[in-house]
């Protein structure tokens, strides 16, 4: 859970830009047995995290179900691929700025932003964690993650609450927006393939 940078992008516009980032990152992928920054996980549980998790949210909240596709235990590319494009034509569809996401654990918000600020927010933070697993780079832009922790500080607390985030991990006082989010979720920056993993 996470605040969404306040950009000039539509919830549409801005998942296009960071899915698409995000599968530049698994195009490039060739270990999807590696180590992550994330405690038992491999890169393959990254995919399967994000497809996973997602369409029994987005359901519940919205009754929209979306289509089933391939498995992420045989072809994590093809998997995330039918995902990206699945929850890209939800976004596209005219009527979605009209509709309400009501979750019954969460406030009401527009369809668009709900899905913008839970689920294309996590999108970018799980970019760093693949790349980090095949030493590719991340792509991500300093100042929305910078953006994206400064709406998250206010609510540590909550944060750690839910359980969906490790301990905040040491950071380097020279390290930058994308270091620093990522130590404030519970990775550690400086996380290389065969390093300590933290949760």
């Amino acid at each position: 859970m996470s605040e969404t940078p306040k950009r000039q992008e539509s919830p549409a516009q801005r998942h296009r830009r960071i899915a698409s980032g995000f599968a530049a990152v698994v195009a490039d992928t060739t270990e999807w047995d590696a180590p992550t920054p994330v405690r038992e996980w491999v890169a393959r549980d990254v995919v399967g995290h994000l497809t996973g998790w997602f369409p029994t949210f987005l359901k519940d909240g919205s009754g929209i179900a979306l289509p089933a596709g391939p498995s992420v235990a045989e072809d994590p590319v093809a998997t995330w691929e039918h995902h990206q494009r699945a929850v890209q034509a939800v976004l596209d569809e005219p009527d979605t700025a009209e509709r309400t996401f009501a979750h019954p654990r969460l406030p009401q918000l527009p369809l668009g932003e709900a899905i913008d600020q839970f689920y294309t927010t996590d999108v970018l933070m799980h970019t760093w964690d693949l790349a980090r697993a095949g030493g590719l780079e991340h792509g991500l832009d300093p100042d929305e993650c910078d953006e994206i922790l400064t709406g998250m500080l206010p609510l540590d607390e909550m944060l750690r609450a839910s359980g969906q985030y490790g301990p905040e991990q040491p950071v380097d006082v020279d390290a930058g927006p994308v270091g620093r989010l990522m130590a404030f979720v519970g990775r550690d920056p400086r996380w290389e393939p065969g390093r300590t993993r933290v949760s």
